[in-house]
């Protein structure tokens, strides 16, 4: 004959102040952030992650690639310039700079790199050619045309090419960042060209 297993009129209380201080730590935890800063230490620190070392722009970074210095030129996004030689800053190219920093610098300056296997290795000023993930899985190049700070980059073609356009078409009809603040241009092979800040 099986025991079943049960609860006496003694041990209720116990079991029930168990639970409530369970309960309690859990809530308390959840309102100061303790399981999210865990969360947030983890994806910092999972393996394959390359530290930020400087922002150039809003589609250029520099990364400590093992010890090297390597500039890297974010894939298939094309944010309007801010210190090209011979090109006045360009509208919204200073807040371009300032969102690739900002949400890389909320992820504590940690990218994960990835290459296309459409699109060269470098380019012709030998940056490295990378899609630049966060650690919580969020495409910066992507998010910058979501958000209308870039434009989807149609010369030379890699595998993300229809998604961007289609990202780019989305943030146009909504008049975000770029689309509603500055007067773009298109040229004749498909892409756009921010006008001067302040004209």
């Amino acid at each position: 004959m099986s025991r079943r297993f049960s609860v006496n009129r003694r041990q209720k209380p116990l079991v029930a102040l168990l639970v409530l201080l369970i309960s309690s730590l859990v809530y308390f935890g959840q309102q100061h952030g303790w399981f999210g800063s865990a969360v947030k230490s983890a994806e910092e620190n999972q393996p394959g992650l390359y530290q930020v070392v400087h922002f150039v722009d809003g589609d250029t970074i520099k990364v400590d690639m093992n010890g090297k210095t390597e500039t890297l030129r974010f894939i298939g996004v094309d944010t309007p310039e801010t210190h090209k030689p011979n090109t006045p800053v360009q509208c919204y190219g200073p807040a371009a700079a300032s969102y690739t920093k900002t949400i890389i610098s909320r992820a504590g300056n940690k990218v994960r790199l990835a290459s296309d296997p459409h699109s060269t290795n470098r380019d012709r000023y030998n940056r490295l050619l990378r899609y630049v993930y966060l650690p919580d899985g969020t495409l910066v190049n992507e998010s910058l045309i979501q958000n209308g700070y870039g434009f989807y980059y149609p010369y030379f073609p890699f595998t993300k090419s229809a998604q961007f356009k289609k990202d780019q078409t989305a943030a146009q009809t909504a008049f975000k960042g770029l689309w509603g603040n500055c007067h773009p241009t298109a040229n004749s092979d498909g892409g756009y060209q921010s006008n001067p800040a302040g004209s």
